[in-house]
Formats: C-alpha cells, structure tokens, sequence
C-alpha cells in the first residue's frame, strides 16, 4: 500500500506517541507498505512552531529525515488539483494533502473523518 500520512501521523509517528495506536504503527512500519509524508505537513508544523501552537526538538528536521519515508513534494499539479475539491474541508493543508493523494494515487492515513468525504482513498485508523 501507499500511503500518505496526515500531519498527525507523522507527529504520533516520530514522537511514539500512543495516540498512534497499535493498527497505525503496524501500517507504518510494515516493510510492504511505502509511506510518504508531505511538505504541506512540514509547513503546517513549521507554522504551528512558529506561533508557539507546537513544540519540537532541535533535531525534528534530522529525525524526520531518518526515516524510511519519501518525502512528497508540493508540485504545480497538486495546486491544479485543488480546483475540483469541493468545499468540504476548510483545512488548506488537508485540502492539499487530497488533492496530492488523488493525483499520486496514495491512502490517506488519518483519523479526520471529513477528509474520507472526499473522493481518495482514506484509512481510517
């Protein structure tokens, strides 16, 4: 499977947090899976560390690397697609995170029910 982790997946991933649960951890660290997280992620977190909403170590950005993840880029693409999402989600960086699922065929992996009113695939978990 390929899959696209949420901001928050990628934060519970890296800081072990429990809030990950058992299914979540199983699904990321499956070598058949290839697990990918977003730039769109590493701007909302940089943001929310910005304006005090979020705490991270020195070393986020060399954790983060040390990973078995890819790293998915925002394309010229991406922001085309954004176009035919529906205005479900006022989230501009889940908006994102769609509509990079849907033109790169990825899961979505989250716990943000709006997100699987889309048309991509979501995991739920």
């Amino acid at each position: 499977m390929r899959l696209l982790l949420d901001t928050h997946f990628l934060l519970w991933w890296l800081a072990d947090d429990p809030a990950l649960g058992d299914r979540g951890r199983e699904l990321i660290s499956s070598p058949e899976n290839f697990v990918f997280y977003s730039a769109a992620s590493i701007w909302e977190i940089r943001i929310k560390q910005g304006i005090g909403k979020l705490s991270l170590s020195d070393d986020f950005a060399d954790v983060l690397d040390g990973q078995a993840f890819e790293p998915l880029a925002i394309t010229v693409g991406h922001a085309h697609a954004l176009q035919g999402l529906p205005p479900i989600h006022r989230d501009p960086f889940d908006r994102l995170l769609v509509a990079q699922a849907r033109v790169e065929r990825l899961t979505i992996m989250t716990r943000d029910q709006i997100i699987s009113q889309y048309d991509v695939t979501t995991l739920l978990v």
